[in-house]
Formats: structure tokens, C-alpha cells, sequence
């Protein structure tokens, strides 16, 4: 902490007295030296700058050189409170070479003082600066005044302290308190307190320095006074720095407001005198003008004598400079060379790490999709098996081994599609749909997705809607639910005999938009603060040393990122022990009543019975799947197991249905269909298929397919396609 006063700078100012052997010019010149004080201490600045430029003028023609290095220091003073620092330690300097011409040990300490506070108070040069506070100290002791020897210690202890040199500035601290104890000065006070705080701060020894800086407060408060408001500031900075390293981060905020609001104080009181002192700007550069004038002046005089010698010396260190500056550019140019050989060099690693990066991400993707791919083609004969033994044996489907394998076979099926999402999310190749549906039925359906948790923690499921929703809403609705079942199974898991709540509320209805918000509750065992931050995140579950929670980690990461996609963002709110609060709003389209009703679910069996279907399918699980779930709805099925055997087939036999998987042994369903399509355009062709609807519904496009059915499949949203485009069909 480095405390400026300006009575040390303006002391010396008035503490001389006329000789009895000056001159009439010497008495003349320290008159207005004196006059030029006082106008500086209250801060007439430009009549204090026109003195002492007349001062500096006479003392110069009569060679006095004890009232030059006063008007000198005067001049330096003025420039300070205009805060130019520079200049003013050009004028310092000045002064110390006549002072040293001189016996006045007082006025040496004066002027080696005010260019330490320059040095240091701006920090421009601490060594410098300690420098010249140990020449001040030095001159002060001669002169045998403890008021000047007690600020002259303090003064390079705060240098010390500055630069971190706590073990030599304890030293002249130790010697300014033996004189604080014998001065009544509240500012040294100050000074010695908030020095110790700073000092038991580094020792890390909180208390004391709490103490100590405390008791500088004190002193502070005693007067009310600009001067010691600035000193405060400066305490309430020190010992939130104290508190901030004590990691008391509480009490290091409350006096860092207290700092800036006693600074901004301040600010608008130094505001409104750098306004004053811009007025004055042009009087003081006339002040500068003309006190370079009077310098140069005297310089002349001797440039006169030594002229000669003078251009040979700025000859040799002009052509030394010039021999250092081509030496410098010669160096900067190799450095130069060095420099873009590595960053060509390093450009070219970082781009062949960003080549491999992208490589990898691709390789990852296509894994991802050929391992879901092939999981999911057993998964279809397993669950269609499933099934099958269900509808043959309904004894047997009550059972709990039945129960708990198709909860496996379908728990499989849900990570694995967990997993392509995430895959497609990093791959930015997943699309919103916009497709018309109720939010009501969307909820019932919801309900029976998420019964197996709530069987198995005996929850209470409560859904409450705001019956003011639009019964007929566009947007899509599958993603919808994915949100709403992930964070429906996530908090029945984590909730055991509790209650879960679905809430629904209609917010607004803007431009033919609804804006919904939804809420989902629970009373289960809640997310720690630290926590809530990265449940979001990719594969996170938050352990729990006394249960385990089955689960991949990664739902309510889709959740995050589907919510993202719809424009919107998830809030959490929750207490450990008391449950958990997640929150978001989506926007749906209102259904114009213009706009052509969705064709109806329901099946009709008669006009099924009436076709016959061409199956091309050449697992033989995935044929007895298939064919159990066409023979449900009453169709004639033949099938193929390749796709040539089936093009001649299609050649001789005509079909009202065509399904086919896509991945064949000889050729893709894509090839079929566009074969096909060069003969019949008419006649549907669906495709059955374990890759994501995403990857191939360009493919399934541009090849003709009319509609994609991801395996494993509801009969019934099959069904509901055939009977659609048959009937077409049969319409035309």
C-alpha cells in the first residue's frame, strides 16, 4: 500500500527564511518562489507554473543554484498534478543536478522524495525509485527532523512491500514506528497499520493482518477528509485482497464494494478537477514553451564553448546507433525466419491433426451406424418372436419370465437407438418434423411407455393438462415424446414410493403458434448443486456409494439436445433429499382448418384381405416376424429371399404390395425399387429396414420407395400404411 502526501511535497516550500546576506535579486527570486507555493497548494496550478517560470528565469541569469533546483522542483510539482509524470521527472532531474551544487540537505530530500513518488506511485521504475527514497532518507537524517525521518522510512517500506521485498522493508518499518508513537499524524498511522496488514497477509497470518488493517480503518474514520477517503479506499482494496487470499470470499466482496463505491467518490471529485485542469491545458503548454525557451537559452551559452566537441561525440554515438539498429534488424530478421519456419511447420501439423480429427468423427459415425444396424436385426426377430409366442400362448405371456424378457429385448432395443441419437447429434444430420397430432392421445401413450418403472418403484404417475391446449397441434410429435418419456423414466427411476408429475400449461397463443410449457416432478432423491451443471452432459450418472441405478447415462443428454433443436432450453431446479423440477417451453403450430385432415389409424380388414403381398427378406427370423404380422392383418404373403429371384418373379406376377428389406445379398432394395419403377410406378413398395430412417430416406426417394419402416416395428402403424396407399390404389 503506497500512501502520497501532499504536505511532505510542499513543506520545504515554505520552510526557508531570508539570510541576511542575500542579495536584493536572491531575495526578489525566493518572494516569488514562496508566492508560487502557495498558489500550488490550493491548486492554482497555471498562476503557481508563472512564477516559478519567472523564478527559473532569474535564478538562471544569476547562477543561483539552490533557488533554480527550488523553481525546478516546483515546476515538476505543477506537471504532477496535471499528471504529466514524465515531464515532471525530467524536471526533478533538472533540479538535483543545481541542488547538488548547493549545501541545503532539506531541499536534496525534497526533490530525491517527489522523484521516488514518481517512480513508484505510477509505477514506472521501483528500483529507481527506492533508489531515491534511501538518497531522501539519507538527507533527512542530517536535518534531524522526525516528522520528514518517520515518512521517509514509511515511504520505503511501501516501495519494498510493492515488489514483494517484505524482509528488507520490515526494516525501516521497525525504525518509522518509534517515531509514529511520538507523532500525532493520522495518515502515518494509517500508513504503519495497513503496511502490517500487508506484511501478516504475506506471513499468511490472517488474524493479525485482519487486525491490523482494521485498526487503519479506524484511523480513517477519525476525519472525513479527501485525503484520508483516498487512503481509505486504498485500505478497503488491501484487505479484500487479504480476504480474497484467506478465501473468505464473502467478507473480500463486501469490501471490494466498499472500495468501489468510496473510488467512485473519488473519481467524480478528481473528475471534475481534470475538467478544471483541461481548461488550463493551453496555459500550461505556453508555461512549458516558455520555460523550454529559457533552458535553451542557457544552453546556447555553452553550446557556444563546446560546439565542436559536442557534434564529434553525437557523430560517434550516432554512427554506434546506426551500427546497433543494423545489428537489431539483422537479429529480428533471423528471429523472423525462425518464427515462420515453425509456423508453417505448426500449421501443417494442426492441419493434418484436424484432417485426422475429421477422419476419426467419420469412422465413429459409420461404426456407430453399422453396429446399430446390426443389433438391430436380431432385436427385430427377438422381439417379433417375442410377440409371436405371446399372441400363441396368452398363459404364458402373463408370466414374469415373459415380462422380464421382453422388458430386456425392448430395454436393449432403447439403448442401442440412445446411442444412434447421440451419433446423430454429433453428425448434425437429425431434422424437426412437422406432422399433425393430439397431445392428449400423445400423453396416454406416454403413460403406458413408462408403466415398467412405475410397476417397479410403485410411483404415483399424475398428468395434469390444460384443457385450454388445441386438441390438434403440428410439429413433431415423436420427438416430443422421447423428451417427455426420457424425463418421465429418469424421475420414476430415481423415485421410489413417490409421486411424479407431468404438468402441461398452454402460456400463450401467438400468430396461430401455441406456446406450451412443461413441467416434470418428482419426490425422489434429488441432484446436488455441484451436480445439476453435468447431468446434461454425454454418459454422466451421478453415483450413489449406497444404490445403483441401472441406466446408459445418456437420456437426459438427448433430452438437452432435442430440446435445443426445437429452440428452446431446459431448466432444473432441485434439493438432495427432495426431488427435482425440470421445466422448458416449446412452440407448436395451430392446425388451420384449412388443411386436409390426417388419414385415420383405423384398419380396414376387408379391403386387407383383398391383397396379396411380395415379401423380399433374406434373414429367415425376419421372414417368420414379417409373415406373422402380415398374416394378423388377413394379407397373402409370398416370399423371395433375394432381390434377382425377385425381379423375375415381378416380371410374370403382379402384387398390390411389395416389401422389402433393404440390405439383400445380391442387390440393395434401393436397386429393386428403381428397376421396378421403370415398369410400375403405381403399385406401392414399402421398405423394412435396421438402419435409421435419417441415413436412407434420400436413398428410399430418389429410388421410389414409398413409405420406410424401421425395424422393429407396431403392426399397427403398418397396418395403417397399407390400408392408405392400397387404398389409393384401388381408388384410382
Amino acid at each position: 500500500m503506497m500512501k502520497k502526501t501532499s504536505l511532505l511535497l510542499l513543506l520545504f516550500i515554505s520552510q526557508f527564511h531570508f539570510a541576511q546576506t542575500d542579495t536584493p535579486q536572491q531575495k526578489e527570486i525566493k518572494a516569488i518562489i514562496a508566492k508560487s507555493g502557495e498558489y500550488l497548494s490550493k491548486l492554482a496550478c497555471d498562476k503557481s507554473m508563472g512564477l516559478a517560470k519567472t523564478a527559473l528565469e532569474k535564478a538562471l541569469k544569476i547562477d543561483d543554484f539552490e533557488q533554480t533546483a527550488r523553481a525546478y522542483n516546483l515546476i515538476g510539482l505543477n506537471l504532477e498534478q496535471y499528471s504529466d509524470y514524465k515531464k515532471a521527472i525530467f524536471f526533478y532531474q533538472k533540479g538535483l543536478k543545481y541542488v547538488d551544487k548547493s549545501s541545503n540537505n532539506f531541499m536534496q530530500y525534497a526533490i530525491h522524495t517527489n522523484l521516488a513518488n514518481c517512480y513508484c506511485f505510477k509505477k514506472i521504475d521501483y528500483k529507481k525509485g527506492i533508489y531515491h527514497y534511501k538518497r531522501a532518507l539519507y538527507f533527512v537524517n542530517l536535518s534531524n527532523d522526525d516528522y520528514q525521518i518517520m515518512y521517509a522510512n514509511l515511504n520505503i517500506t511501501s516501495a519494498y512491500f510493492a515488489v514483494g521485498d517484505y524482509y528488507n522493508g520490515m526494516d525501516f518499518l521497525n525504525i518509522a514506528e518509534k517515531y509514529i508513537v511520538s507523532q500525532d499524524d493520522l495518515e502515518s498511522k494509517i500508513m504503519y497499520n495497513s503496511l502490517l496488514g500487508s506484511y501478516y497477509s504475506y506471513k499468511n497470518d490472517f488474524n493479525k493482518s485482519e487486525k491490523y488493517y482494521k485498526t487503519a480503518l479506524k484511523f480513517c474514520n477519525e476525519n472525513t477528509t479527501e485525503f484520508l477517503e483516498s487512503n481509505a479506499a486504498e485500505v478497503y482494496d488491501d484487505i479484500a485482497q487479504m480476504y480474497k487470499k484467506k478465501k473468505d470470499f464473502s467478507s473480500a466482496f463486501e469490501y471490494m464494494e466498499k472500495y468501489s463505491a468510496l473510488k467512485d467518490k473519488l473519481y467524480e471529485n478528481e473528475h471534475s478537477q481534470v475538467e478544471k485542469k483541461s481548461g488550463m491545458a493551453s496555459v500550461l503548454n505556453e508555461y512549458k514553451r516558455q520555460i523550454s525557451h529559457i533552458e535553451f537559452e542557457k544552453k546556447q551559452q555553452l553550446e557556444l564553448i563546446n560546439k565542436n566537441k559536442k557534434i564529434t561525440i553525437l557523430l560517434f554515438i550516432l554512427s554506434i546507433i546506426l551500427v546497433l539498429l543494423l545489428l537489431s534488424l539483422y537479429k529480428n530478421y533471423l528471429f523472423n525466419q525462425k518464427v515462420n519456419s515453425y509456423l508453417v511447420n505448426n500449421n501443417r501439423d494442426i492441419k493434418l491433426a484436424k484432417e485426422r480429427t475429421e477422419e476419426l468423427l467419420t469412422l465413429k459415425s459409420q461404426f456407430i451406424s453399422t453396429i446399430s444396424h446390426e443389433l438391430r436385426t436380431p432385436l427385430y426377430g427377438v422381439i417379433g418372436i417375442i410377440d409371436i409366442i405371446k399372441d400363441e400362448n396368452p398363459k404364458l405371456a402373463k408370466s414374469d419370465y415373459m415380462k422380464s424378457l421382453t422388458f430386456s429385448s425392448n430395454y436393449l432395443l432403447s439403448l442401442v437407438n440412445d446411442v444412434l441419437q447421440l451419433s446423430k447429434f454429433e453428425s448434425r444430420v437429425i431434422l424437426l418434423e412437422e406432422n399433425e397430432f393430439n397431445i392428449f392421445d400423445e400423453i396416454d401413450s406416454i403413460f403406458s411407455s413408462s408403466n415398467i418403472f412405475y410397476n417397479k418403484n410403485r410411483n404415483k404417475i399424475i398428468f395434469d393438462l390444460d384443457p385450454n391446449i388445441p386438441k390438434q397441434l403440428i410439429g413433431d410429435s415423436s420427438r416430443l415424446a422421447q423428451i417427455l418419456i426420457n424425463l418421465l423414466d429418469n424421475s420414476l427411476k430415481f423415485t421410489k414410493e413417490g409421486e411424479v408429475i407431468l404438468k402441461i400449461n398452454l402460456i400463450k397463443n401467438v400468430d396461430d403458434h401455441s406456446y406450451l410449457k412443461f413441467e416434470v416432478k418428482d419426490t425422489g432423491i434429488g441432484i446436488a448443486p455441484e451436480n445439476q451443471k453435468i447431468i446434461f452432459d454425454n454418459f454422466v450418472q451421478i453415483k450413489n456409494k449406497n444404490i445403483y441405478y441401472q441406466g446408459s447415462g445418456i437420456g437426459l443428454s438427448i433430452v438437452h439436445n432435442l430440446i435445443e433443436m426445437f429452440g428452446s432450453k431446459i431448466e432444473i431446479e432441485s434439493d438432495l433429499g427432495k426431488g427435482c423440477r425440470f421445466t422448458f417451453t416449446l412452440k407448436f403450430k395451430n392446425r388451420c382448418d384449412n388443411l386436409p385432415k390426417l388419414v385415420s389409424n383405423n384398419v380396414d380388414h376387408h379391403l386387407l384381405n383383398t391383397i396379396n403381398v411380395l415379401l423380399i427378406e433374406d434373414n429367415k427370423i425376419n421372414q417368420l416376424v414379417t409373415l406373422k404380422s402380415l398374416k394378423k392383418l388377413n394379407c397373402n404373403v409370398e416370399i423371395v429371399e433375394n432381390g434377382l429371384d425377385a425381379l423375375e418373379l415381378l416380371k410374370k406376377s403382379t402384387y398390390d404390395l411389395i416389401i422389402t428389406d433393404i440390405s439383400l445379398p445380391d442387390i440393395s432394395g434401393f436397386e429393386i425399387t428403381k428397376k421396378f419403377r421403370q415398369v410400375n410406378t403405381a403399385t406401392p413398395v414399402f421398405a423394412l429396414t435396421a438402419y435409421s430412417y435419417e441415413e436412407i430416406k434420400l436413398q428410399a426417394i430418389e429410388s421410389g420407395i414409398d413409405e420406410i419402416f424401421v425395424k422393429p416395428f407396431k403392426i399397427q402403424e403398418l397396418a395403417a400404411k397399407i390400408n392408405e396407399n392400397v387404398r389409393k390404389i384401388k381408388e384410382n
